[in-house]
């Protein structure tokens, strides 16, 4: 045990001392494009895969579910704009520029049975097709050699995953296909017969080129590696991708972040792979059928391992908050990849498909050196690197606007001088030198004498851990140090759903929790120790009760002592006993144990959307309260800092009539939001004013669930 946490004090120091030599060339997001305005009147689109043309003024992204590929003009990089949107008969599935032309891989298959597929050569400046060639198969992933005088096409011919449990082999087999572009000729590459696992059914899923005009071919399911001579189409060699024992991971979705599992003897299963020179690759390990080893490895072209990244890309996602717990079996997924040279440094880029993450790494010629983390949209697919303008596109595929969510984005990142923007917020290494893992932090109080010490919490998403986090917010990024778990009679706390904290006074905290009937969770308020073990439950009265509806407490705050101590609860929306537009801050005083109320003034909702409170905080003679619609991206109107004088919060009988305060507007947060250079998040969840005044905003990244997972964590001053 002492060695294993020597090792991580190792590792960590070695990132920090990467990311300060790094300081001055950072990659930073300049821009984000939502691909919807490419087609507007599209019930979904997508970015999966994204190439640029040669000059590097004009992304081109292919759109399986809107059937076509987008056009994004980033002559100015920090103002994409929408270029253009062809339609292609079929589903698009990779793209490659060479010359004036774009070759697509379209997929027109009628069933798994019958797999059909076409290259089409796109004209870039008319936006129309000029030519079609059929593949025989469905493609997936297009790329061409640095001459530009051949196309590798994967022809996937992928299986039904409801069919025989998803097994192989399933007919027909898929294939390698070159085109020579001068001839305008297709050639068929077999590949079957060459790997262990189901050789009649290779199952190809990605290529690239090296310098040597040879092509690396990923088998998935297969996990193998097939290398082919691109100008001769010989199969020259495979081998097979292999597997890995990873440990201190976490293998079980159970509400908790616990890095203590093992996976033995893991099949790779790699997605994209991408030559580093001509003797050495780097896969993705995504898995797909039986596998997935998290990570990414460094091979030879004759299969040696000469690096493996085992849980490191699974543990700096813990850290930074954007590990996806509810979806765990693979871990981030690092699928997407590319590799690039920035000056003299050639860089390794991770597309991290559950993370909403982008890893970047350093090759050495030896053990690749961690640089940095890169938010992204929603599951990152495809990369480009444009590197004669010092930029990075990443292509993020998920829509989710018909549930109320974010569209699918292209995003794109410079590299300049100057630190890296993200994190902003990221944990250290626990006593056993895991991550200290945190999601969805949903309120926070301030240490009351130590500056810059800020406590959370998080929601229901870590349900079976439900934690108190310590941060330091001194340094940048801000630290979170300990996690502290909220227990009953020794065990971690059940049915909690923490949306707020504020300190009790003793050395301890009152935590509220939003209650929800339909799962059995009450509304309440808790008082935990130091040590996060709860020594008092204050349920909702009853006069409050028979109003109930789904949105509760939301934060709570603190103000007074011994018989005048007052805790002030922000309740989100509407109960069934409110005025329209007006939302209870709730009195509860644990002197005499009871229960009052104001009313707050909500702002008017925009239509389809609610508009509700999500955090309260008490400083000087004011209330501080966070006021937010439910709107994300470019929908979203209303993510501000309101305050209310405490003279104004005399509280009323519950039931009764209550008085209505009179707020002020402190901050629009919205313009804050903006320069992450993402799309505006929706879930401004808390904030907090330390011990020498100063105010922090935090949000709440959902626990990576239907979320790029990315949490805001910034200072905004001092708070008169």
């Amino acid at each position: 045990m002492q060695a294993k946490r020597l090792l991580a004090l190792i590792t960590a120091s070695l990132l920090l001392g990467t990311a300060s030599a790094q300081a001055d060339m950072s990659f930073n997001r300049v821009a984000s494009f939502p691909v919807a305005l490419n087609a507007p009147d599209a019930e979904a689109t997508s970015s999966e895969i994204v190439t640029a043309t040669e000059d590097g003024m004009m992304l081109i992204y292919s759109d399986s579910p809107g059937g076509g590929i987008g056009f994004v003009d980033i002559t100015d990089p920090g103002a994409p704009v929408a270029a253009g949107y062809l339609v292609l008969e079929g589903e698009p599935t990779s793209v490659a520029v060479i010359g004036n032309k774009a070759y697509v891989g379209v997929n027109t298959s009628d069933s798994f049975t019958s797999p059909s597929g076409k290259l089409v050569a796109v004209d870039i400046a008319s936006q129309s097709v000029d030519a079609e060639y059929d593949l025989g198969g469905q493609p997936d992933s297009v790329a061409r050699n640095a001459a530009g005088t051949l196309l590798a096409i994967a022809i996937e011919n992928e299986r039904d995953e409801e069919a025989g449990e998803g097994g192989l082999p399933q007919m027909p087999a898929g294939f390698l296909v070159i085109f020579d572009v001068a001839a305008a000729s297709v050639r068929t590459v077999d590949v079957t017969d060459v790997a262990e696992v189901f050789g009649e059914d290779p199952e190809p899923e990605f290529v690239d080129f090296n310098d040597n005009d040879e092509i690396a071919l990923t088998l998935q399911e297969n996990n193998a590696i097939v290398i082919v001579n691109g100008v001769t189409g010989e199969v020259v060699s495979q081998f097979s991708a292999g597997s890995t024992t990873v440990t201190d991971v976490d293998t079980r979705r159970d509400g908790a972040l616990s890095f203590s599992g093992q996976q033995e003897d893991r099949v790779r299963e790699p997605d994209s792979i991408k030559w580093l020179d001509t003797e050495r690759l780097v896969i993705a390990n995504e898995g797909d059928w039986k596998g997935g080893s998290r990570g990414f490895t460094i091979m030879s072209r004759s299969g040696e391992v000469l690096f493996e990244a085992a849980n490191a890309l699974d543990h700096y996602a813990a850290r930074v908050g954007h590990y996806p717990e509810a979806r765990n079996s693979k871990g981030v997924e690092p699928e997407g990849l590319e590799v690039a040279t920035f000056g003299d440094t050639q860089y390794i880029f991770i597309a991290e498909e559950r993370s909403s993450l982008i890893s970047v790494y350093r090759d050495t010629g030896a053990a690749p050196e961690f640089v940095q983390v890169l938010p992204s949209g929603i599951s990152p697919e495809g990369l480009v690197a444009i590197t004669s303008r010092n930029l990075l596109a990443t292509a993020n595929e998920v829509d989710l606007r018909e549930d109320g969510g974010v569209g699918s984005h292209v995003m794109v990142y410079e590299m300049a001088e100057g630190p890296a923007l993200y994190p902003q917020l990221i944990s250290d290494l626990d006593a056993d030198g895991r991550p200290i893992g945190w999601a969805a932090l949903s309120g926070a109080v301030a240490d009351a004498e130590m500056p810059g010490i800020l406590y959370a919490v998080s929601d229901s998403v870590l349900s079976s851990a439900p934690a108190i986090y310590t941060i330091d917010a001194n340094v940048s990024p801000a630290r979170i140090t300990a996690k502290t778990i909220v227990t009953r009679s020794g065990d971690p706390a059940q049915k909690l759903d923490l949306e707020g904290i504020t300190l009790d006074g003793n050395g301890g905290f009152w935590l509220a929790s939003e209650g929800d009937s339909a799962r059995l969770t009450p509304h309440a308020l808790y008082r935990v120790n130091a040590n996060g073990a709860i020594v008092a439950e204050v349920p909702f009265p009853t006069a409050l009760r028979g109003a109930e509806l789904r949105f509760g407490a939301e934060g709570i705050a603190r103000t007074g002592e011994g018989e005048t101590e007052t805790l002030w609860i922000a309740m989100q929306r509407e109960w069934g006993d409110d005025p329209k537009g007006q939302v209870k801050l709730l009195a509860y005083m644990p002197s005499s144990r009871t229960w009052g109320a104001v009313a707050y003034p909500l702002e008017a909702a925009a239509e389809g959307a609610w508009v509700g409170l999500s955090e309260i905080t008490i400083h000087g003679e004011h209330a501080y309260i966070v006021e937010r619609d439910n709107q994300i991206g470019d929908k979203a109107q209303l993510k501000a800092l309101y305050r209310v004088a405490l003279s104004e919060m005399v509280p009323a009988e519950i039931g009764t009539t209550l008085p209505v305060v009179k707020k002020e507007l402190v901050r629009d947060f919205i313009p804050d939001l903006a320069k992450s250079n993402g799309y505006i998040v929706d879930k401004v969840e808390s904030f907090a004013i330390d011990a020498s005044g100063i105010g922090y905003v935090i949000t709440d990244n959902d626990g990576v669930a239907d979320s790029s997972g990315e949490t805001l964590f910034f200072p905004i001053g001092q708070i008169d």
